[in-house]
């Protein structure tokens, strides 16, 4: 307690003596017992008065030592099958050293393509992510002085950079470098670019980029096969010079369908490591494609982030004309996005009514509401607000298509000026409008169907910023590119709607990841989550499919690779939806056979850590107990506690007051 708050509690009761002397003996000549008795009972309830005015409090100060986080990050990737001794007996040696456990809080943590708490090790994971394993670090012992310690081999398949991630790391990391360091003669295909689909009767493009390791000049053969049968063959040289070599050619799309295309590249006489020879990809030939038109008479960056979202399905082109177009340019247009459509786009809407047409307009601040509202007879917006933020909420029961996978929730707001808007026809809205956390009926994107055509309209500019926000949430475009495709292909879609929803990929470029999902509503077009769904696969295996929210899902990703013919059909109805997918045989992480050692070293020292190898344990943990840097600190807590109860101080005033009171009314005094 300070001094100041003893000295004002003395002051408080000489002042409450000096007011009880004053009312009680001052000038009085009633003395006795009677008098002591109120006077005291009068002190207390004021000098518990001025005590609850005061308030004292007490200080304390707790102190505790703080050990620096040593945060162990082992690789469970299945590259480091091989080193999986090695890895037990490092973690071991540290879990036995007792000195750098009383040093440190140490947390063993494994990684692949996620973080998770190192319980057991399996080397299943297909994938090794080592920026994202330090960055979810980075958030979770944000606040804490941290070390950390990674055992890998240094092979990253997916994600970011880690050397180049380096710098943005607030503590240092020491490595230790696993597996087979030695370097072997190899000859790898590193990478294959090629479209996803191709169309009937024309070429296609393929590129192929290879990778040798060694000193010596080879000539090996590349053979490029489709579904089987070789299409085309090159001698590819190779030297101690010349270590990457890239072919490009052309390839015919004779037929539709599915193509595996595999790329093998002749393996050398010693090489040990042969699967990283050969790759397959797949591509798609189809005989047509679905063309968009985006028509706007501004320059604004909402039309390139829809014409990129638009052109990730290669089945899909997008033109950017002006309303004031040739009417031939709009012949082979199969969808129209009218972009804040003014009165300038008055032919624009003739063609699309007259064609029955499908499209997509976006209302922004510079659309001219009044036109819009006379231009067609689907709706109707009101007119005459100001300039405001409106935010999107997702309508989980959107029947149209599946939109489980997107989440708007972080999005940013878009800028808008329109009003309530009303269909003559039937719509069902997308997304919901919500204004200063104020959850409005109005929908912010609506669908609406009629006269054979369908029309989606979105009530606010700048959507270009979701996207935005969509890469830096997920580092990738995606979730959003997948939102918007939906759209367009509903849109486009002239077949009749249908109860039965079924999405899947044509192609799982790699094991463990292939999943089918469906959509089931009822007669009435509502979500039934009661249903029962079966996928049947190839005819030999039936696998029922599991309620996820607001759709269904089957997880095949315990499937081998190969070609899949499925059927997915309700048990209540004669509903069913079929496809095929092919999983293909490629496992990234056998695509390398030596530790990365250089580029483990190169991230220790730009974090001002150290590089080891699992047979210098031992000075790795002399090191990190010399290292001043992670002495443990003294940390102290203040805690301040009142010292009174105001409830129990308040009933104590109440209690004396009124004993006094009684007192003097019994004796006459009042």
């Amino acid at each position: 307690m300070q001094i100041q708050t003893i000295l004002l509690i003395i002051l408080a009761a000489f002042v409450a003596l000096g007011i009880v002397f004053f009312q009680y003996y001052y000038k009085s000549k009633k003395r006795g017992k009677l008098s002591v008795l109120l006077s005291f009972l009068r002190f207390i309830a004021l000098f518990l008065l001025f005590l609850l005015l005061i308030n004292p409090q007490l200080v304390k100060k707790d102190y505790e030592i703080e050990k620096t986080n040593l945060i162990v990050l082992v690789d469970n990737s299945s590259s480091m099958a091989s080193s999986k001794a090695i890895v037990s007996n490092t973690i071991e040696q540290l879990k036995n050293y007792k000195a750098i456990t009383d040093r440190f809080n140490i947390n063993y943590y494994k990684f692949g393509k996620g973080l998770e708490r190192l319980d057991s090790l399996d080397y299943l994971d297909s994938s090794t992510d080592i920026t994202q394993a330090f960055n979810d670090i980075s958030n979770i012992y944000a606040r804490t002085n941290t070390v950390g310690l990674l055992v890998s081999d240094g092979n990253q398949t997916v994600g970011q950079d880690y050397e180049f991630y380096a710098d943005k790391l607030k503590f240092p990391v020491y490595t230790i470098a696993v597996g087979d360091t030695t370097s072997y003669e190899d000859v790898r295909i590193a990478q294959v670019n090629t479209n996803k689909y191709a169309f009937l009767k024309n070429k296609f493009p393929i590129e192929i980029y290879m990778n040798y390791e060694g000193g010596n000049t080879i000539t090996t053969p590349l053979v490029l096969s489709i579904n089987g049968k070789k299409v085309y063959q090159e001698q590819v040289n190779f030297s101690s010079t010349e270590k990457v070599k890239r072919v490009s050619t052309f390839l015919d799309a004779t037929t539709v369908g599915l193509k595996n295309i595999v790329v093998n590249v002749g393996a050398l006489k010693n090489e040990k490591n042969t699967k990283n020879n050969s790759k397959t990809i797949a591509v798609e030939v189809i005989d047509e494609k679905t063309n968009v038109a985006i028509v706007s008479s501004i320059l604004h960056p909402d039309i390139g982030a829809l014409k990129k979202a638009i052109e990730t399905n290669e089945q899909r082109s997008v033109t950017i004309l002006k309303p004031n177009t040739d009417a031939a340019n709009l012949e082979e247009i199969d969808l129209f996005i009218c972009y804040q459509p003014d009165r300038s786009f008055d032919k624009v809407f003739n063609y699309i009514l007259n064609k029955k047409a499908s499209s997509l307009i976006v209302a922004g601040l510079q659309t001219d509401l009044n036109f819009l509202n006379s231009a067609q007879s689907q709706f109707k917006i009101e007119t005459g607000f100001p300039e405001q933020e409106v935010f999107g909420t997702l309508n989980t029961s959107f029947s149209k298509f599946d939109v489980s996978e997107f989440d708007i929730e972080e999005f940013p707001p878009l800028s808008s000026n329109s009003g309530s808007i009303s269909f003559s026809g039937s719509h069902e809205a997308l997304l919901n409008m919500a204004i200063r956390g104020v959850q409005l009926e109005n929908p912010l994107l609506s669908v609406t169907e009629m006269n054979n055509s369908k029309t989606a309209v979105l009530l606010g500019e700048n959507i270009w910023k979701w996207r935005v926000s969509t890469f830096k949430s997920r580092q990738n475009f995606q979730s959003f590119d997948d939102f918007i495709g939906k759209l367009i292909f509903y849109l486009a879609d002239k077949e009749k709607k249908s109860r039965l929803n079924v999405a899947y990929q044509s192609v799982y470029e790699n094991l463990g990841v292939a999943k089918v999902t469906a959509t089931y509503f009822n007669e009435g077009f509502v979500f039934d989550s009661k249903a029962q769904l079966l996928l049947d696969l190839n005819g030999e295996k039936k696998i029922p499919m599991l309620l996820k929210g607001n759709y269904y899902e089957a997880d095949l990703s315990a499937l081998k690779a190969g070609d899949y013919n499925f059927v997915v059909s309700t048990a209540n109805s004669k509903l069913t939806k079929s496809g095929k997918f092919t999983i293909l045989d490629f496992d990234v992480e056998q695509q390398f056979l030596a530790t990365n050692a250089e580029k483990l070293a190169r991230l220790a020292s730009i974090t001002e850590g150290e590089f080891y190898y699992p047979d210098q344990t031992k000075e790795l943990i002399t090191k990190l107990m010399e290292d001043k840097r992670f002495l443990p600190t003294q940390r102290s807590t203040e805690n301040v506690v009142s010292l009174i109860d105001y409830k129990i101080l308040l009933a104590f005033i109440i209690m004396a007051l009124a004993i006094e009171w009684f007192v003097r009314k019994y004796n006459g005094l009042i």
